[in-house]
């Protein structure tokens, strides 16, 4: 079922010819990820449609836990702690533009990892390149991003706190956050299929990784001699560029190890892709 290699071309508005390639499923499968674009559409307005359905705040919960995360982490980190905030930006500004790509980030992860396995039925009944599945995942954390924006926005006026000119930039780090979660997402959901004990791990990995990755504070305080090992997490490049956008230039980019964490991103994404491809075939026997 996950390699059918059956294409049904028009003849004439009265018959059908069944032509038998072998190899066409291999050879035009990026060309088919556009041809199933609906699906892709469909999968995604779907997924957005039952985020939130039969809770009592709805949508709101995209603003809340954000929010309320940045509390606790400006209170640990800001007052507690005593942690040094980006230049002359508000702490819960600071912490709150980095919250943003974690988010994405963790979102996508978190979403995609299982996707095959709670769409075992459809993967199991027809032909479509695999890969739409986690792909429409990822629509539910971008749309939770766009919402968690708008607090941001409030945010700095509340402070009073607007950026310059480098936020004509935040594009690039929002699809470079993407790209950074989707690599690793297409490798475990994969491996998901095969290993269900990965549902398990994926929450635990999430929850180590928002306080290693510096969400709740500068990743300024790392000292030089670490800082660019550090930055070998793929996130902490995404952070500090997002920081580097949205604080009016109080956040500066460590340039070698944003171009490790740069390395990093595209090194997990073409090995996730390649990792899916390579046992996509499987799936349909497995689920």
């Amino acid at each position: 079922m996950g390699r059918s290699d059956t294409t049904i071309l028009p003849a004439s508005a009265a018959e059908r010819l069944l032509v038998l390639e072998p190899g066409r499923a291999e050879r035009h499968y990026w060309r088919d990820i556009w041809h199933y674009r609906e699906l892709f559409f469909i999968l995604a307005w779907r997924d957005v449609a039952v985020r939130y359905k039969q809770t009592i705040i709805g949508a709101a919960w995209a603003i809340l836990r954000p929010f309320l995360t940045m509390v606790v982490f400006t209170v640990i980190f800001g007052k507690l702690a005593k942690m040094p905030t980006d230049g002359a930006a508000p702490y819960a500004v600071m912490v709150y533009a980095g919250m943003l790509p974690w988010y994405l980030f963790s979102g996508i992860l978190g979403e995609a990892s299982n996707s095959l396995v709670s769409n075992a039925n459809l993967v199991g009944k027809v032909y479509f390149p695999r890969i739409i599945i986690p792909g429409a995942s990822a629509v539910v954390a971008l749309v939770d991003f766009t919402i968690s924006l708008t607090i941001l926005a409030g945010l700095m006026l509340w402070y009073g706190f607007l950026p310059n000119w480098h936020i004509v930039f935040l594009p690039f780090f929002v699809v470079l956050a993407m790209a950074a979660s989707l690599g690793p997402a297409l490798w475990i959901t994969a491996l998901n299929v095969k290993y269900r004990d990965f549902r398990y791990v994926i929450p635990f990995i999430l929850q180590f990784g928002l306080y290693v990755s510096p969400v709740g504070f500068s990743s300024a305080v790392i000292s030089d001699q670490w800082r660019f090992w550090y930055s070998l997490n793929p996130i902490v490049g995404v952070i500090d560029g997002f920081r580097w956008c949205l604080l009016a230039g109080e956040s500066q980019v460590y340039l070698p190890g944003f171009f490790a964490s740069l390395a990093v991103v595209v090194f997990f994404l073409w090995y996730g892709v390649r990792y899916f491809r390579r046992t996509e075939r499987t799936f349909a026997d497995l689920l």
